[in-house]
C-alpha cells in the first residue's frame, strides 16, 4: 500500500511550476535542475512524466551540469549589478533611518522592519560590484542597528567580502531565491510609499520592489511587542496567504473493534447467601468511538495499514489503560520517573520511548544504538529458521513459541551506522525501530531479530531526526539538506519530499491523525506539510533560534515548539496564529510532550529542569472574538502564571520526556560530567 504519485506538483524555491509545454529561459533552467535531481535519485517515473508534460527532450537534460550550475549562479547574482556611486548606499540608508525616526510612534515600529532586509541587500550589492572597502565600511556603520535575533545571520553575512564568496554563501542564496516577508498596516505602508515616491531613491526603490514582499493589511498598526513575537525567521514572517489552506486537524475515526465489556459483581440483596450476579459494565469508549469529528480527514484520504489481530488486541489494551489515566492540572501533578545514564563516555545523542512505555532506546555518539526493557520482560530474539519450521502455526501462543528464551537480555545493541546517531523512533507496534545518523542514512531495524533490515539513502548529508507515524507504515526524516522526506517500510525511495526551509531541518513530528508532518528548522521557523500532496499548509514564525522539538496536542488542534532560544511557542493549527509564548528555561529546550489528557505540557532542556505548563489556561484565556486575519488584533499569552511547577535534576540535561497511558511522566538524560 503506497501513496499515489504526485509528479505534476514540484516545488522549487517556493514557486509551483505550471504544466506548460513552452517555457521561457528562466523556467527552462529551473525545469532542467529538477530533472537533473530526479535523474540523480533514479526517480524514473516522475522524470518521464515531467518531460512529457513540459515537452523537454533527453538531449536538453544531458547537458553539462557544472556549466549549467555556473550559469544559474551568474543569473541569480546578475540582479545585484549596479553602476551607482558606492557612497550613496550609506547616504540612502541613513536617510531612510532619519525618515523613520520622524514618523509617528504608531507607524515607526512597523516601518522600521524594512531596515534589516534593506541593509542585507545593500551590502550584497556593494560586494557584488567589487566595492569591498565601501561594503566593509557600510557593514561596520550600520550592523549594530539591527535586531539582536539577526546576529547569527549577520555574522555569516560578514564573511561574504568578495564577489567569489557569494556563490557558496547560504545567506546570499536565501535572500536571492526568496523575498523577505514583512507585514504592515495600510496606514504605515502609505507613509513609506509616499516617502519613496517623493525622494525618488532609485537604489532603495529597486531593493524594495525586487527583494521584499510587504503584506499590507487593513487595521491599526502593530505594536513593537506584536512585531517582535512574530519576527525572527531568516526571511521574515509568514505571509497571511501561507496559512489560508484548510487543515483537517481532527482525529481519525476509530476502527470498529468489539471491545468486551468488563463485568462487575452485584450484591444479591439482603440475604448474604444469595449468589452474586454479574452485570455488564458500560464501556465509555463505545459511545466515544461513535462520534465523528467534522474537522477530521476521511480514513481513506491516505493509505493506512490494515489492523491485524495483534494490533486490535494492543488497541484494546491501550483503551483499557487510558480509562485509568489521571487527569492532570495545577492541582493534580504527575509523578516523574527519571532515567539517568551514567558513564556514557561515547555521548547520548538521542532518546526515545515506545508508545506503550515498555521500551527505551538511546542513540550514541559512537554510532551504536542500545535498546532497554523498562518492564520485567526481557528482550528476546526469534528462533533460527529451522526451529521455526517445527512450530505449530495454528497454536494460540504461536508468537511466544517463536521467541528464543536463551537470547533473553535486559538490553540489546544494534550496530550498522557509521556516524553518531541523531534520531530514533519506535513503530507503534514495537516491531521496528528507525534511526537517523550523521552518515546520511535512515535505517529500519527489526525488534524481533535485532538486525538491520533496510538502509534508506536519499539525504546524502547528516540526518538530524526521524519519527514514525502514529499509525505505522510511514516515517519521516529531516536533515542538513534542508528538506524532510517521507518514507514507507515497503519502498526504498522517499514517497514525498517536503522542501521550503532555508536551513537544516532539525526536528520532525507527525500529526496525531497521520495526515500531516511538522518540521522545525535552523531557519527559526516551523512548517506543516500535507502528506497527501506534499504541499506546505502552515508556516509559523516567532522563534529566535533553531527549533529542536515539536509536540502536537492529543486532540490535534495545537502544536508546541521549542529550541535554542529557550522559548516554548504554542500555535493554533486552525489559523496559524501563536497563542502563547512560555519563558522560564535558562537554556535550549530539547524535549516537549503533552500529557495524555492534553491539559499539561512538559518541557525539558539543557538547564537540567523539567517544567510543567498549564495549556488549558491558555485556551481558556484566548479571545474567541478576535479576527485572525488582522495581525494587530492578535494577542499572545506570556503570563508567568502558565508555569505550574519546575522540577530540577542534579546535573542531568533532559533529552526526552514521555507520558505513559496512565499519565506517569518518564524523563531521561545523560549525567553531565564535570
Amino acid at each position: 500500500m503506497a501513496l499515489p504519485q504526485v509528479s505534476e506538483f514540484i516545488v522549487v524555491s517556493g514557486n509551483t511550476l505550471p504544466n506548460e509545454s513552452k517555457t521561457d529561459v528562466t523556467d527552462k533552467q529551473t525545469l532542467l535542475a529538477v530533472l537533473q535531481f530526479l535523474k540523480k535519485h533514479n526517480l524514473k517515473g516522475t522524470e518521464d512524466f515531467l518531460k512529457k508534460e513540459t515537452g523537454l527532450q533527453d538531449t536538453d537534460v544531458s547537458q553539462d551540469t557544472s556549466a549549467q550550475t555556473a550559469s544559474e549562479v551568474a543569473h541569480a547574482l546578475a540582479a545585484y549589478k549596479s553602476d551607482d556611486d558606492p557612497s550613496i548606499y550609506g547616504d540612502h540608508y541613513r536617510d531612510l533611518k532619519a525618515f523613520i525616526e520622524t514618523c509617528l510612534d504608531v507607524h515607526k515600529v512597523e516601518i522600521a522592519t524594512i531596515l534589516y532586509p534593506v541593509f542585507v541587500h545593500m551590502y550584497l550589492e556593494l560586494v557584488y560590484n567589487n566595492h569591498e572597502h565601501h561594503a566593509r565600511e557600510f557593514y561596520m556603520r550600520f550592523h549594530g542597528d539591527q535586531e539582536w535575533y539577526y546576529s547569527e545571520d549577520l555574522s555569516k553575512l560578514a564573511t561574504v567580502t568578495k564577489q567569489e564568496h557569494m556563490a557558496g554563501s547560504q545567506i546570499m542564496e536565501n535572500f536571492k531565491s526568496s523575498k523577505f516577508v514583512l507585514k504592515m498596516s495600510r496606514d504605515s505602508y502609505t507613509h513609506l510609499k509616499r516617502y519613496l515616491q517623493e525622494k525618488q531613491l532609485k537604489t532603495l526603490l529597486n531593493i524594495i520592489q525586487e527583494h521584499l514582499f510587504i503584506d499590507v493589511f487593513d487595521g491599526v498598526p502593530r505594536t513593537k511587542l506584536q512585531i517582535d513575537l512574530a519576527s525572527g525567521g531568516v526571511l521574515g514572517e509568514a505571509a497571511r496567504e501561507a496559512n489560508k489552506s484548510k487543515v483537517l486537524y481532527g482525529l481519525l475515526k476509530e476502527p470498529d473493534i468489539n471491545i468486551p465489556m468488563e463485568e462487575e459483581e452485584e450484591g444479591g440483596g439482603e440475604g448474604e447467601d444469595k449468589p452474586k450476579k454479574k452485570k455488564q459494565k458500560r464501556d465509555p469508549l463505545l459511545s466515544k468511538k461513535s462520534k465523528n469529528d467534522p474537522n477530521a480527514p476521511p480514513t481513506t484520504r491516505i493509505p493506512m495499514p490494515e489492523l491485524k489481530d495483534h494490533d486490535k488486541l494492543e488497541r484494546i489494551n491501550a483503551y483499557r489503560e487510558a480509562l485509568k489515566k489521571v487527569k492532570m492540572g495545577p492541582n493534580s501533578l504527575p509523578s516523574i520517573c527519571f532515567y539517568t545514564f551514567h558513564n556514557a563516555l561515547q555521548g547520548v545523542t538521542s532518546i526515545d520511548v515506545s508508545e506503550d512505555s515498555s521500551l527505551l532506546c538511546t542513540g550514541l555518539g559512537d554510532s551504536n544504538i542500545r535498546v532497554w526493557s523498562l518492564t520485567p520482560n526481557k528482550l528476546r530474539a526469534m528462533k533460527p529458521v529451522d526451529e521455526l519450521e517445527l512450530i505449530d502455526k495454528e497454536a494460540d501462543d504461536v508468537f511466544e513459541r517463536m521467541m528464543d528464551d536463551t537470547t533473553a537480555e535486559e538490553t540489546k545493541l544494534l550496530l550498522s551506522h557509521s556516524g553518531p546517531i541523531y534520531g530514533t523512533s519506535f513503530s507503534p507496534d514495537k516491531s521496528y525501530l528507525t534511526s537517523s545518523s550523521e552518515d546520511g542514512t535512515v535505517r529500519l531495524w527489526s525488534l524481533h531479530t535485532w538486525t538491520n533490515l533496510v538502509s534508506y539513502k536519499g539525504h546524502n548529508s547528516p540526518v538530524w531526526d526521524v519519527k514514525y507515524s502514529p499509525h505505522g507504515q510511514y516515517f519521516v526524516s529531516g536533515g542538513h539538506d534542508r528538506v524532510a522526506r517521507l518514507w514507507t517500510t515497503d519502498h526504498y525511495q522517499p514517497v514525498r519530499i517536503f522542501p521550503g526551509h532555508f536551513s537544516d531541518v532539525d526536528c520532525v513530528q507527525f500529526h496525531p491523525n497521520g495526515n500531516y508532518v511538522a518540521t522545525g528548522s535552523s531557519d527559526r521557523t516551523v512548517r506543516m506539510f500535507d502528506v497527501l500532496n506534499g504541499s506546505c499548509v502552515r508556516t509559523f514564525t516567532g522563534h529566535k533560534g533553531a527549533v529542536h522539538s515539536l509536540s502536537f496536542s492529543p486532540d490535534g488542534k495545537y502544536l508546541a515548539s521549542s529550541g535554542l532560544d529557550g522559548h516554548i511557542c504554542l500555535w493554533d493549527i486552525s489559523n496559524g496564529n501563536m497563542l502563547a509564548q512560555m519563558k522560564d528555561h535558562t537554556g535550549p529546550v530539547y524535549s516537549l510532550c503533552y500529557s495524555r489528557c492534553g491539559s499539561v505540557l512538559a518541557s525539558g532542556g539543557m538547564d537540567s529542569c523539567v517544567k510543567l505548563w498549564d495549556v488549558t489556561k491558555v485556551i481558556r484565556e484566548t479571545d474567541k472574538d478576535m479576527d485572525a486575519s488582522i495581525p494587530s488584533s492578535l494577542s499572545v499569552n506570556e503570563s508567568p502564571s502558565l508555569l505550574i511547577c519546575s522540577v530540577a535534576t542534579k546535573t542531568t540535561p533532559v533529552l526526552d520526556i514521555h507520558f505513559t497511558r496512565k499519565n506517569l511522566m518518564l524523563a531521561a538524560g545523560p549525567m553531565k560530567t564535570s
